[in-house]
């Protein structure tokens, strides 16, 4: 490869001297390495002249194959790099709750049989925490919704529905559907988002305003509060999958969504191992619950 190398530079400045220079070797070393290509493929590559160093009529017609296999052999360093890179790759995500329990385990170990010695940070948030760690580089990446965030890059992965969160008491327990009005005389327990809610939103852009009583942290913990009989609340239907609680979770109406993706501060800017990950990602989003 050394020798195409050679070759490729002594057409692109027209002089042996030049490009034995730009390469670090000898005027020497690189005329023994254009007679031993020109050995190995019998034919004469170069002819110098007063004007320099230029290609034969034979070359000429070598000469697009001998620049196909330095790109090709470029690519295949820069795909060895990044192959290296992911050896010992750390990818620092930030998440939120639903996230973590059921989708990070199924994407973790899918990922893991390909890379099997990157490993994962995660830092739990909410939509602000998590849009501020991505822009101060705490992260690499997080799940967001982008409604939430600004000044970040995001891609779409599928939307959520949202479920009304009833004790199993509740007067509305026996419905199939709940309406959003009907969620405003009950204590409300808002799980904190950060600046942005979609429950919230979706009480206001229906003229309604619930009954805040509790601010949590934490979706178990709602639901914990809830089994309790302290209140109803709002939550993804992603996290009440598999739970024990003994409480009833219903769809809206009108119904609630919210919009899950991932966002970075710059593609080009992310971490190997990042980058694979989340192409790893979006090629499995048909099979995330």
């Amino acid at each position: 490869m050394e020798r195409y190398l050679a070759l490729q530079k002594i057409v692109e400045m027209k002089s042996f001297t030049k490009a034995a220079e730009a390469l670090g070797y000898t005027q020497s070393s690189v005329s023994q390495m254009i007679a031993s290509l020109e050995n190995e493929l019998s034919m004469k590559l170069l002819v110098r002249s007063r004007t320099g160093a230029r290609l034969t009529l034979e070359g000429k017609e070598l000469y697009p194959f001998i620049e196909r296999t330095i790109l090709q052999y470029r690519a295949m360093q820069e795909k060895a790099l990044e192959i290296k890179g992911l050896e010992t790759g750390i990818i620092r995500v930030g998440t939120i709750t639903s996230v973590t329990c059921h989708w990070m385990p199924m994407l973790i170990k899918g990922f893991q049989q390909l890379y099997p010695n990157v490993q994962f940070v995660f830092h739990d948030g909410d939509y602000s925490s998590i849009q501020e760690w991505i822009k101060t580089g705490l992260v690499d990446f997080g799940f967001i919704t982008p409604a939430a965030v600004t000044g970040i890059e995001t891609v779409k992965i599928k939307d959520g529905e949202m479920l009304a969160v009833l004790p199993k008491n509740h007067p509305l327990a026996e419905n199939t559907v709940i309406p959003l009005r009907s969620l405003t005389t009950d204590p409300f327990i808002l799980l904190e988002e950060g600046h942005y809610n979609e429950p919230l939103e979706s009480f206001h852009a229906a003229g309604l305003e619930p009954n805040i009583k509790y601010t949590v942290h934490d979706d178990f913990a709602i639901m914990t509060m809830v089994e309790a009989g302290l209140g109803i609340g709002i939550l993804a239907k992603l996290i009440l999958r598999r739970t024990n609680y003994d409480i009833v979770c219903l769809p809206t109406d009108p119904p609630i969504y919210r919009e899950l993706a991932i966002g970075y501060k710059e593609k080009d800017s992310l971490p190997i191992a990042s980058k694979y990950f989340i192409k790893y990602l979006l090629e499995n989003a048909d099979r995330l619950p």
